[in-house]
Order: C-alpha cells, then structure tokens, then sequence
C-alpha cells in the first residue's frame, strides 16, 4: 500500500494496521490496510480485502450508534478509506465484556478474581456470562503491549476526569448494548468490544473503528447455550482464532519468539473468515474493490475538497 501526500498534510502515522494522515489541524484521513497484527505484532503477510471488511464494518456501525454519541465520521470515500474529525485522544481503551473469554479467561483461570479493579465472581465457566457486562480499560501504548489499568488508576494518573470517566463509562455500555442488539439479529452474540474515545472542545467523540473483527468478539447464538453446558468451545467469529494459531505454534509477541510461517491457504483461510463476519454482521452480500493508489488517492483529494 502507498504512502500518500496531500495537499496541506500536517502529520502522518503508520499504525499496527492503518495509516493516518493529519490534514490541517482539524481532519484525519484513515487509511484500512490489509495488514493484520496479534499480540501487538504486526504479521508478515497481509490480508486480502481485510482493510474494506474493516472500514465497511466500522462505518456501518458508527452509523448506527450516532443517537447514542458524537464520533468522528465524516465520509467514507474509498471502500478502505475513513475521513473524520480530528480529537484529542485519551489514552485508554475502554474494553467492555459481556462474557468470560479471551484475555479475562486467562487470568481467571490463573486463580485471579480481579481484572482492573473489578471484582469477578466465583464459579464462572470459560465463555460464561457475566451477570452484567464490565469494563477492563487498557493503557493504549504508542509501542509494546496494552496494560491492563482500574478506573482509580486513570483518574489518579490524570488520563481522565472523574467526570469524563463518567462520561465514557455510560457511552461504552451503551454503545456495548446497541452491538449486542445489532448482533443478536444476525444470530451471533457480541462478547466483548472496545472503544476510544476522544475530545474536540469540551465535547466527548466516538473514534476509530467500533464492532469489527479486529476490535470485537462474536460467538454465534444457535448452540451457544448447549455448547456451555457440555463444555464444548463456541463457534466464534473474531480475530481469536488467528491467536490461537499463533499460540499452537509457540508464538505470543514474547521476546526471542518467531512468527510461524503463514502459508498462502492460511492467508486465504483467514480472509474468508473476515468477509464471513462482515456478511454475517452487515446482513450482506461483500462486494471486494481492488482500488488502485491512484483511484483512492483522487477519491480522498475529491472528499477533502468538500468536507
């Protein structure tokens, strides 16, 4: 994927999976590539139309939750290309959970029953709900991993207001229900999510991508219950599988540790597996766009022009 410039850039920003570009000091251009990263590591292979998946997704939902709050969105001129407003971030991931997997499931099984602050209770199987969901934020670091952080610990450390906290707090429940709803209709559960937030002014905006594959878990509804009282694992819908593939072979992002070979059928596998998320949550047919840099670079000049 190219690196663009245009007219009157002030910044750019290569992340784990898109690049940003800072157009004067108010707008942000989002560029989805089809890289993909796991353990806050960026893969060797890319993934085909994993970008259009996650941009589409992203815009879909941003659509459906503006009732709820502001965010960022302003136009989507190319399949993989995001415009928004330019906020000021804070640094923390809100991490809602409405059942027991993934990184929570990790350390409860470790005999934990703390996770940010929050007190878990006894006797929960692995994929169990949790009587109500929760929120386990998470440092959001410029490099290296992610760490886990307690409410108490953001206001002390001045990452958020008492009041903003309070803010986000409630926006991320219920942004956390709107998903679960939309989810439920296509027949999957939305398990755990995260959102970030940010600031223009005084006013508290929705960013980047919410309700993907790259920043949420889905478990399909039929057999859901069936499957926990016979212990079986839950058909899911998620990037989890592609960090059990790396956890099978040895590979978490730990020091001395190489990334496993990815074959070309696992590439293909794991595309397939992203455009069946977005047909399943969109509730469509995905249509791949083989842009060329040109083509999306004209597109993003033409939307700047006008926004």
């Amino acid at each position: 994927m190219a690196t663009f410039q245009f007219p009157d850039q002030t910044h750019f920003y290569k992340g784990k999976v898109r690049d940003v570009y800072s157009i004067g000091s108010d707008l942000l251009v989002m560029v989805a590539s089809d890289r993909i990263s796991a353990f806050d590591v960026v893969l060797p292979r890319a993934i085909p139309f994993k970008g259009q998946v996650l941009n589409q997704i992203a815009a879909y939902m941003l659509k459906a939750t503006q009732d709820i709050c502001s965010n960022w969105l302003l136009d989507v001129p190319a399949s993989n290309v995001s415009i928004g407003k330019r906020c000021e971030p804070f640094k923390i991931e809100m991490v809602v959970r409405g059942n027991l997997t993934g990184h929570a499931w990790r350390t409860y099984s470790e005999g934990k029953r703390k996770l940010c602050g929050i007190a878990l209770p006894e006797g929960l199987k692995e994929n169990d709900y949790f009587p109500s969901p929760i929120i386990t934020p998470s440092t959001k670091a410029a490099a290296g991993h992610d760490e886990d952080i307690s409410k108490e610990e953001i206001i002390a450390q001045q990452l958020a207001s008492a009041e903003e906290w309070s803010i986000i707090e409630k926006y991320a429940l219920q942004l956390f229900e709107r998903g679960k709803s939309i989810a439920s209709k296509r027949g999957l559960i939305l398990v755990d999510t995260k959102y970030e937030f940010g600031k223009i002014g005084d006013t508290i905006y929705l960013m980047d991508e919410i309700h993907t594959p790259d920043s949420s878990r889905y478990f399909y509804a039929e057999g859901f219950e069936e499957r926990q009282k016979k212990g079986e694992r839950q058909m899911q819908l998620s990037k989890e599988f592609v960090r059990e593939w790396l956890i099978a072979n040895n590979f978490m992002g730990k020091e001395g540790q190489a990334v496993p070979e990815m074959t070309d059928e696992w590439v293909n596998t794991i595309s397939k597996k992203y455009i069946e998320l977005f047909e399943k949550v969109i509730g469509e047919d995905f249509v791949p766009e083989n842009h060329s840099d040109e083509e999306t670079y004209q597109a993003i000049i033409q939307s700047l022009k006008t926004l």
